[in-house]
């Protein structure tokens, strides 16, 4: 990319890089190739047409080709090889293949009212698009919206689509980071899916990776100085985000969120692991990528956020840029995940060893952060900073996602580890008790039994056996060394096999059987007390008061509201019936976790209301919320 700072403070931006089509029939090409001895553009088709890319500075090049509209194939041909466009917008036939000329404007979009909606306001459903549908398309998401607004859901994230190798992936082997992937319907699929999602009240959160790029089909690094000769990463050499030529490897990852933003309207990116992102500049990759990207959020006149997976419990990351921080607007809460994991399964192997207490439970919900700066076990060392100043909604907690399922517990899903009960009262922590944004992840609505194994579908025979080999080293020592029996599916799932994606597609088919009927009426009475009660749902940890009982496993979520409204949840973290003491005040049941439309009545059944601070017995597993009694 050009190393010239450009300020994104209106809505005129646009993608200068790639391939333009012209009104007059001509496409400009242009790309950022500063390590090109020589570079032309061969245009595909009946004789193929090959022209010279003039240098215009900075290290950019470009051409202007007459006759060549949107749908005509091409490559660049760098230093003698031909080579996709690494600012291709479409890979019709793979990372391999040629790149395809798409008009920017060539969508006619519907959804011009549409401002986005704020971040507390979020419930988050997680999906694969490979594996949500049958088809696994981004079109055939579309008539499963409805599914997902009656459940009360506000906002859809997709694991990465940028151009993956093979049909099948996970999407973080992406190698065209402007590209969506051909298989699942390219351009116009995503641009429909988007629409759509809007058309239903619907927010859409893309999952990008800016922390490497996949090992096949990626061939930037032949335009740019794209990698670090002194970082390194999980996936091996680091992005050079802080060398020479660094300006442009960054505008490189920039552009492509003011891409997704500008182009293709999403209301908000998850950033994958930015804490393998490398960047020693004064200037953090991630702040000017947030600077930047809100800039131009506010030029549209949208709200639109970024979202960070990071493994650092650093406060930084969420701090605005004027106190310091890289001005993110939330992210993931590991530490949630951990805390309510390590006492549903017991688990104590890799980082569940530093969880397990109650107490960390509870701190999670009034805080954010379990570890900010105590011993971590796991880690050997001390681990996070302290997160209670900062507001819920920028925690985003889950009790399942891809990689907790997928790499956690090798592809077991929660309704494999634990009986119905557990489920539904860690979902009613999530949903009605922590005060910060929820994720769900498909199917857990309903109790999905199928898995979520790691998939790939590499065309390069060594690098597929490479993963192969890598992941069954992985699997052998989860069950050899952690002391964990293997995995109720069956043990090790090769990932190059098309069975193992087959296996991790959705069951449509069963949400009228028992017990995924009966699941999916609880997380949607869930969600309809969530909107229905201000308390549960404003995000708001100073009016969050937690109290719990270490010995006795019990804990209780009390949540208010600035009108005055209270709600709190009573939750037996324990196999036995337990005594557990309301707030005061007088409450009326408004959920019991295990009422017969649920699937399988639990007994004792808590009182339909409650005065004073008498306690209430609850059977185990089980949650019971009360409201403000009128």
């Amino acid at each position: 990319m050009t190393t010239v700072v450009r300020e994104v403070e209106t809505a005129a931006w646009e993608l200068r890089f790639g391939a333009r089509p012209q009104a007059d029939g001509s496409t400009v090409f242009r790309v950022w190739a500063p390590r090109a001895e020589g570079l032309e553009v061969k245009v595909l088709g009946e004789g193929p047409r090959t022209f010279p890319l003039e240098e215009v500075g900075g290290g950019a090049f470009e051409a202007r080709v007459p006759g060549v509209a949107a749908g005509a194939d091409y490559f660049y041909v760098v230093n003698g090889n031909e080579r996709p466009d690494p600012v291709s917008r479409f890979q019709p036939a793979g990372v391999h293949g040629p790149s395809r000329v798409v008009a920017p404007d060539g969508f006619e979009w519907t959804d011009r009212d549409w401002k986005g909606i704020e971040l507390k306001d979020y419930v988050v459903y997680e999906l694969h698009t490979g594996t949500f549908t049958p088809e696994g398309t981004f079109e055939s998401i579309i008539p499963k919206l409805e599914h997902l607004k009656s459940l009360g859901i506000t906002a859809v994230e997709l694991m990465p689509v940028a151009e993956f190798p093979g049909a099948r992936n996970w999407g973080y082997d992406g190698a065209h980071l402007y590209a969506p992937q051909s298989t699942y319907g390219g351009p116009d699929g995503l641009k429909k899916l988007i629409d759509a999602c809007h058309r239903a009240g619907l927010a859409f959160i893309l999952d990008v990776v800016y922390n490497h790029l996949g090992p096949e089909g990626n061939y930037a690094g032949e335009f740019m100085p794209l990698y670090s000769e002194a970082h390194k990463s999980p996936w091996g050499a680091g992005l050079n985000f802080d060398g020479g030529g660094a300006e442009g490897v960054r505008r490189y990852f920039v552009e492509n969120a003011l891409y997704w933003l500008t182009e293709y309207h999403v209301d908000g990116l998850r950033l994958d692991a930015v804490h393998a992102i490398v960047d020693t500049s004064e200037r953090h990759l991630l702040r000017q990528l947030a600077e930047e990207f809100h800039a131009q959020a506010r030029a549209l006149g949208r709200t639109a956020h970024l979202i960070a997976e990071s493994d650092l419990n650093d406060v930084r990351v969420l701090k605005p840029s004027a106190e310091g921080g890289l001005g993110l607007d939330a992210q993931w809460s590991d530490d949630f995940h951990h805390s309510l994991h390590a006492i549903l399964t017991r688990a104590d192997r890799g980082y569940f060893a530093d969880f397990g207490r109650v107490g960390d439970l509870a701190k999670a919900i009034e805080e954010g952060f379990v570890y900010c700066g105590q011993q971590s076990v796991f880690r050997g060392r001390c681990h996070g900073t302290r997160s209670v100043e900062r507001p819920g909604e920028q925690f985003v907690v889950c009790i399942q996602n891809h990689d907790q399922i997928a790499n956690g517990y090798w592809g077991d899903r929660l309704s494999r580890l634990v009986e119905p009960a557990r489920q539904r009262l860690a979902a009613a922590i999530l949903l009605c008790g922590a005060p910060n944004v929820p994720m769900l992840f498909m199917g857990e609505e309903w109790a999905e039994r199928a898995p979520f194994l790691y998939f790939t579908s590499h065309t390069d025979p060594e690098l597929g056996r490479a993963v192969r080999v890598g992941r069954m080293e992985e699997y052998d020592s989860f069950v050899r060394e952690e002391g964990e029996t293997e995995s109720t599916l069956g043990g090790f799932s090769d990932p190059q096999s098309e069975i193992t994606f087959v296996r991790s597609k959705l069951n449509w088919d069963c949400l009228g059987e028992q017990p995924h009927a009966g699941m999916l009426a609880f997380y949607r009475d869930l969600l309809a007390l969530r909107r229905a009660h201000a308390s549960l749902s404003n995000c708001d940890k100073t009016r969050t008061r937690v109290r719990f009982d270490e010995d006795r496993r019990w804990l209780t979520i009390e949540r208010g509201d600035e009108t005055g409204a209270r709600a709190i949840l009573l939750s037996n973290l324990s196999h036995e019936a337990r005594p557990v003491p309301p707030a005061e005040g007088a409450w009326r049941l408004a959920l019991w976790s295990g009422g017969a439309r649920y699937g399988d009545a639990l007994r004792p059944a808590p009182p339909a209301r409650v005065e004073g601070e008498q306690s209430i017995e609850l059977a185990g597993w089980g949650a019971a919320l009360y409201v403000n009694a009128e």
